[in-house]
């Protein structure tokens, strides 16, 4: 999948803008709209202007997509930032650029290429091929009608004809394309020396004079963000279904209604002799056939135990043939009238079909079973548990909905009424959960509903100002179809940094992980030098491990910083071992390098790699061929362009 679009980015491009630029289809009133109330202009391209109109519904568009996409974990404040609003800003200026060189240069689209590219859209297709009547669903689905969709859409294509030529012809020299390959592919043999800090903790000494040294340098590190302490309740499955009891005549009544799935009906495996009839035969070729497959079925009705091998002899299905005509337990349609007449062993006479001519033989037979109702209780209780909980769920959820605005200062009501356990949690923030080392007892990361709690949408509900300053009752939140959640704050903690008293154990640990990956990079490093040395020591040459063969295609395992340093690595002229170290988190890892192999490119791979590069060339040259445009439209970013960039409200002319 991403080897496609790699190599399809252009056309994956083009199907996001056909998804993105309806919302545009009313600029054109909105601008004049925008013009008779002297509305800020971001931008500027060849003397038009990009009005705050036109971005505010781009803005908008953009953000109920990623809404639709994400689902509950959709956080404004991680994707509506100012460097998203910024490049939303400069898509917009490209967009209005290309269409002006596109107008201005005549480019057109075709009727014919219209269509094609409609009917090449995998959503308005039925088995592979262009359906009006799904295009017309999928059109009306996003409130847009064929005639506006499609003149949008040649707006569209004419504005990609723009920079088409350009990606299109975009070819990496060979030479560098070879040279990419044989870096891709060039295999170095190594060794190891791990030197793990933790084998150095033990002598490490950290007194009580150095924690407080660290503390009074770095309080700021320690700062915890603002946090509150909450209550809550979870609607789900589980709750609902608490305390649901499955009466006995239920459970027999069920079963007798779905007898049937709980019973198996009687098998027979079957084998079979095809003597296959053409679609199109004649009279005399069906009488033909059909008096050799009567020759057949008196063979084999004569002699049960060969028909293996008639079948293998004579049998035109070439599927199963060669198995004896074997067709293991299911019957092919038009066969089973004839196959349930007949017991195990029993060789049939000449059955019709549309395939032709068969004679069939039973070759094994399951009677047919019904499970008593002690082996299936259990899944009985659990359904019909389950469809309890479906019906309770729904009402538990309405309860909770009018229970939490009802006594808007207490959780505990809905708790009591529902028989929901009312829980608490601490340690959450605007943007996460605290650790539990910062939390406390109940810290939210170490409760069983962590993940819940760090919702993108509950940490939003408990940071509103009716939430967090008036501590009220959320409204329920809708995590899922079958989770729901309130919550309450009960506490709010400023931001703050921690007493000493409370961090030392942090500290004191942060200094020993410290200075254990201090001596074990000294330790690496002195080793390193004495391998290097011009008469190195013998005995630091021990402690590597197995050779390995690594490339950067197969690492192998190898930590990307250990990887990376092997591959930089220049070997001997003299094929000696080189020597080289590198940290690895708090760890120090020495490598040798033994020798350095051409790896072998197929020429499948090689166009692959040419395409993708080729692809990616075409990318710069169309960047570069828009940053030449620009210059030529006179593409000005106006001070208005600041306001939407940061967020803020746009403010009326006058």
């Amino acid at each position: 999948m991403f080897e496609f679009f790699r190599t399809h980015n252009r056309w994956m491009q083009f199907i996001l803008m056909i998804l993105i630029v309806p919302s545009f289809a009313l600029v054109g009133i909105q601008g004049y709209e925008s013009f008779m109330h002297r509305e800020p202009k971001l931008a500027e391209v060849g003397g038009q202007a990009i009005l705050r109109s036109e971005f505010d519904t781009a803005h908008r568009n953009q953000i109920e997509q990623l809404q639709a996409s994400m689902g509950s974990q959709f956080d404004p404040a991680m994707v509506d930032t100012p460097a998203s609003r910024r490049q939303l800003l400069e898509d917009l200026i490209d967009r209005h650029l290309l269409a002006l060189v596109a107008t201005k240069a005549r480019l057109g689209v075709s009727d014919g290429m219209l269509r094609d590219t409609i009917a090449a859209i995998p959503q308005v297709q039925d088995n592979g091929r262009f359906s009006p009547e799904r295009y017309r669903q999928v059109l009306a689905a996003q409130g847009l009608t064929p005639a506006g969709f499609e003149a949008n859409l040649r707006g569209q294509l004419s504005v990609g004809l723009v920079l088409d030529p350009v990606s299109s012809s975009a070819q990496v020299p060979s030479s560098v394309a070879d040279s990419i390959a044989a870096m891709l592919t060039q295999q170095r043999v190594v060794a190891l020396r791990d030197f793990k800090s933790a084998d150095y903790r033990a002598k490490v000494q950290v007194s009580q004079q150095d924690i407080q040294n660290w503390y009074d340098a770095n309080k700021q590190q320690l700062e915890v963000s603002e946090q509150v302490s909450a209550q809550y309740l979870v609607l789900d499955e589980a709750a609902a279904t608490q305390g649901v009891q499955v009466k006995d005549s239920d459970i027999q009544s069920y079963y007798k209604q779905n007898i049937a799935r709980f019973s198996q009906p009687e098998r027979r495996r079957i084998s079979h002799i095809l003597i296959s009839v053409p679609a199109n035969a004649t009279e005399d070729q069906r009488k033909a056939a059909r008096a050799r497959a009567e020759e057949l079925a008196a063979q084999a009705q004569a002699n049960p135990d060969g028909f293996a091998d008639l079948a293998k002899k004579f049998s035109q299905d070439a599927g199963s043939a060669q198995q004896g005509g074997d067709l293991g337990w299911n019957v092919p349609p038009g066969l089973e009238k004839a196959v349930s007449t007949l017991s195990k062993g029993q060789v049939s006479g000449v059955v019709e079909s549309p395939a032709g001519f068969h004679i069939i033989k039973v070759t094994d037979f399951q009677p047919g079973l019904v499970k008593p109702l002690a082996a299936v209780r259990e899944q009985i209780v659990g359904e019909i548990s389950k469809q309890m909980a479906a019906t309770r769920f729904s009402d538990m959820a309405t309860q909770l909905t009018k229970l939490v605005y009802d006594q808007r200062d207490s959780l505990q009501p809905a708790a009591d009424a529902l028989g929901i356990r009312l829980r608490t949690a601490a340690g959450i923030t605007r943007s996460g959960l605290l650790p539990a080392t910062q939390a406390g007892a109940d810290a939210a990361a170490a409760s069983p509903d962590a993940v819940l709690l760090d919702n993108p949408r509950v940490r939003q509900a408990l940071f509103s100002p009716e939430v967090l300053r008036d501590k009220n009752n959320s409204g329920v939140i809708e995590l899922s179809a079958d989770t729901m959640l309130a919550v309450r704050v009960l506490k709010m903690t400023p931001a703050h940094i921690p007493a000493l008293a409370d961090v030392q154990d942090v500290i004191r640990d942060r200094l020993i992980t410290e200075r254990a990956a201090a001596a074990a990079r000294q330790a690496g490093q002195a080793a390193l030098k004495a391998l290097q040395a011009p008469a190195p020591d013998a005995g630091a040459s021990t402690g590597f491990g197995n050779a390995l063969t690594v490339s950067r295609q197969a690492s192998q395992g190898l930590p990307r910083p250990v990887l990376e340093a092997v591959m930089r690595m220049a070997p001997e002229q003299n094929g000696k071992p080189v020597y080289a170290g590198v940290s690895v988190g708090s760890d120090y890892t020495l490598v040798r390098l033994d020798s350095v192999q051409a790896g072998k490119v197929s020429d499948a791979d090689r166009a692959g790699l040419t395409a993708q590069l080729s692809s990616a060339w075409g990318q710069a040259q169309d960047r570069a061929v828009l940053q030449l445009l620009r210059q030529q439209y006179g593409v000005k970013i106006l001070p208005d362009a600041q306001k939407a960039i940061k967020g803020d409200n746009p403010t009326d002319g006058s």
